[in-house]
């Protein structure tokens, strides 16, 4: 699965949502709704996510150093951890506080029709965002399921657009239901209780983000498919003849380390041998384009060896 990063779906989010909390905090200085602010600072949390986003795809295109022999990569990893750190603290934790006072000191709505109106606004400017982020992932999921392809994407931007637009579309769908109940019941609790409801759904998918990118910064392997691409890869049948053990490792989502120790004939020359390595290494490359450090042990194989 490529490890593209989406950025197109990342601009089409950032500009979604730095014009939609614009407009919600004027519908909150007009009509007071708790709902809406939750929504405002919401969206200004997205806003921010999305910049965090661009820096980290920025910053893991430099080039490796000394200090640092394998590259940035990972600062991709790094910053979609921020982003969920980011969701859960502004986002979800001031939603849950100003929906808890909300409740506890409930006031009408004045305005009505500057909340609704811009929750509308906001449901089709993030409804063209969340479906620029689908269309991106889609060119990339394949054959996945769409908990899987978050599960399994080693490019973090993706899943956390997908993530973060589906939250908002169901935050907007809750806040419009907290403000059409306070208008239909004239009591503010409702309002407060969709509010609370934003704030679960925040810390939610806050939380999935984090597990998902903690993963990443651990390292994970490549997927089964590739894996399978590379020992196919390196086995030639005649000098080398098998592969005995087996370890890849994410560099970044762009980028695989393949460390292996492979099976030669006894009898080999050392000549023999390296140039059967060079083969393996160009071979994996053109199956898996992202293995771009590849080391290879020759030994031969023994029972005590293999096991």
């Amino acid at each position: 699965m490529s490890a593209s990063g989406g950025t197109k779906a990342i601009v089409a989010a950032l500009g979604a949502n730095l014009a939609i909390a614009a407009a919600k905090f004027v519908a909150f200085a007009f009509s007071g709704s708790s709902s809406m602010l939750a929504e405002g600072v919401h969206s200004i949390a997205d806003s921010g996510n999305q910049g965090l986003l661009l820096l980290g795809g920025k910053k893991a295109k430099r080039e490796a150093t000394p200090e640092h022999p394998f590259g940035y990569g990972r600062e991709r990893y790094i910053y979609g951890f921020l982003v969920s750190i980011v969701l859960f603290t502004i986002g979800g934790v001031f939603a849950l506080y100003e929906g808890y006072e909300k409740i506890q000191h409930p006031h009408e709505l004045e305005h009505w029709y500057w909340p609704v109106g811009v929750l509308v606004f906001a449901i089709i400017a993030e409804g063209f965002s969340f479906r620029t982020a689908i269309k991106e992932s889609n060119e990339i999921r394949g054959k996945l399921s769409w908990s899987q392809f978050v599960r399994r994407a080693k490019a973090p931007e993706l899943p956390v657009v997908l993530l973060e637009d589906f939250g908002a579309l169901v935050g907007l769908v809750l806040a419009l239901g907290g403000v059409g109940l306070t208008l239909l019941t004239g009591d503010g609790v409702w309002d407060g209780i969709g509010t609370l409801c934003i704030g679960i759904l925040l810390v939610l998918i806050a939380l999935v983000l984090a597990a998902e990118t903690k993963s990443l910064l651990l390292g994970e392997a490549a997927d089964a498919t590739e894996v399978a691409k590379i020992r196919e890869a390196v086995v030639d049948g005649e000098t080398v003849t098998s592969v005995i053990h087996m370890r890849t490792l994410h560099l970044g989502p762009e980028e695989l380390l393949v460390a292996a120790k492979i099976a030669v004939q006894h009898d080999d020359t050392a000549a023999e041998v390296a140039r059967a390595i060079d083969a393996a290494e160009a071979r994996i490359r053109e199956a898996v384009p992202i293995a771009r450090v590849i080391y290879l042990e020759p030994d031969i194989l023994r029972t005590s060896t293999s096991a």
